[in-house]
Parts: C-alpha cells; sequence; structure tokens
C-alpha cells in the first residue's frame, strides 16, 4: 500500500493557512484515489466509508500528509471526505530537541622541560 499512496503524494493539495485569534488554520485535500486507499478503520463507518474520523498525527503522516509540527486534525467535512481540516496554535513553537552533552576532550599533559 506504501508504494501506491507514494503516486499520489505530490497530487495532495494543501491550503493557505488563514487564523482567528487562537489558532491558524489550513485544510489538506487529498486526491480521491487516494482516500481509496486509506485504511477502513480510519472511517467513521469502516463499512460504508463516509467521513474520516479524527486522525492522530501518526495516522495522518501515514497516508502521506506531510506538515510542520503542532498541527492537529480536528475537523471533518461530510459532504467531501477527502477535505481534512487542520489547525494549531498560532505563534505555535516546536518543543526542543534535547541536546546531548559534549564530550570534553581529555587534556593532555604537556612536555616538561
Amino acid at each position: 500500500m506504501a508504494s501506491k499512496i507514494e503516486e499520489y503524494i505530490e497530487k495532495i493539495h494543501y491550503s493557505d493557512r488563514y487564523s482567528d485569534d487562537k489558532y491558524e488554520y489550513r485544510h489538506v485535500i487529498l486526491p480521491k484515489p487516494l482516500l481509496k486507499l486509506v485504511p477502513e478503520n480510519y472511517f467513521q463507518d469502516p463499512v460504508h466509508r463516509g467521513p474520516l474520523r479524527l486522525l492522530e498525527e501518526e495516522e495522518w503522516r501515514g497516508i502521506g500528509i506531510t506538515q510542520s509540527l503542532g498541527w492537529q486534525h480536528y475537523e471533518v467535512h461530510a459532504p467531501e471526505p477527502h477535505v481534512l481540516l487542520f489547525r494549531r496554535l498560532k505563534n505555535y513553537v516546536p518543543p526542543a530537541l534535547p541536546t546531548l552533552p559534549v564530550a570534553s576532550k581529555p587534556m593532555r599533559e604537556g612536555r616538561k622541560k
């Protein structure tokens, strides 16, 4: 399935960002053939495959959506199940990566004269 998903990754459309006082938003439009490759358990009704349920970051990244950190799939649009709505806090700052301690070089003893 991963190789089939890769065929559609470049065709995923990302809207410009828009915002209100609290969040910035964007919508992502999946190519309709890609929606057919999405696992059944990602849908609210796996039998009829209506709208998607809200997906965790690992899930939406797994179907080829690529965005910077902080985005949350927060809404589904039932009439257009291939449109996913995302938001994140305005002025989001990703958590700092832990830094590794720098190994100090052992001091060499100088030659005595």
